[in-house]
């Protein structure tokens, strides 16, 4: 029997009570499909990863485009899916409102607005205007009565990376704004970490991994609760295809044979038919 969107819902928020865990991030319903096959208890969107399958870069889909994005991932799992929501799709707090008022209606268990301006650049919205545009994200959740997660991410340690306490501050802002989860990617340093999981809590924090860096266990032990990983998985994706594609294009066929077997592939994903 499939898992229904209010088990899914459930199951997401009992996520985040402890301990510590991975949001991998599938740009297509199945890559979703084998992360659940693999074994993880979550999903997460990937915003950038879902714009390079349609052949465009990160921040030029539309709402329209993200929302059967999500749609398409939810139905695909049995797993709660938190939505990569980028900046809600609009820079008014009551647009924000409405397109999250849209997202809840895909099936997702989660969701994160970004402070990032509409733009085409990477500047932020201020500390008043980010936390009012948390607050009408929170509002239009707890209308829908359907619980779900509300993160709240600020994109300053992308651009600075020596940013902390700023970082931190609106992080504090969003959790008293009602935000359930906090996200500051870009930050790396385990005092950093430490430091934010002290600001924010006892709401959970998410990191972004960026590389080998920390492991799960250490991030756990600094009391992180969820780690993500962006658009990782896509762009390793890429990379393979990329690497076999040009050595096709220099005349040889070397390495078409490392692929995973079409007969492994064909018995996973028979097993969700």
């Amino acid at each position: 029997m499939a898992t229904t969107v209010a088990e899914k819902r459930a199951k997401f928020r009992s996520l985040h009570q402890e301990g510590c865990f991975v949001l991998p991030n599938p740009w297509d319903a199945g890559s979703a499909r084998m992360l659940q096959h693999l074994g993880f208890a979550a999903l997460a969107s990937t915003s950038t990863g879902y714009a390079w399958t349609t052949g465009r870069p990160d921040y030029t889909v539309t709402r329209e485009d993200v929302l059967g994005y999500l749609a398409s991932l939810c139905a695909a799992v049995d797993l709660p899916v938190n939505a990569d929501f980028e900046s809600g799709f609009a820079a008014e707090p009551e647009g924000v409102a409405a397109s999250v008022a849209l997202a809840v209606e895909t099936g997702i268990a989660g969701l994160s607005i970004e402070d990032r301006k509409l733009d085409g650049t990477n500047n932020l919205f201020d500390l008043y205007y980010s936390v009012e545009r948390i607050r009408a994200a929170r509002v239009a959740i707890d209308r829908s009565g359907d619980g779900v997660i509300l993160v709240a991410r600020t994109e300053g340690l992308l651009g600075d990376p020596a940013a902390v306490s700023p970082a931190i501050d609106k992080l504090v802002a969003f959790a008293e704004a009602g935000a359930d989860c906090l996200y500051a990617p870009g930050v790396r340093e385990k005092a950093d970490i430490a430091s934010m999981v002290r600001a924010v809590a006892p709401k959970p924090l998410n990191v972004l991994a960026m590389g080998p860096g920390l492991s799960v266990a250490q991030l756990a032990d600094l009391g992180v609760r969820r780690i993500s990983i962006g658009g990782a998985l896509a762009r390793i994706a890429w990379t393979a295809m990329i690497a076999a594609a040009e050595r096709i294009t220099a005349g040889s066929f070397q390495g078409l044979m490392e692929g995973t077997p079409g007969c492994r592939l064909n018995d996973i994903f028979g097993g969700f038919a």
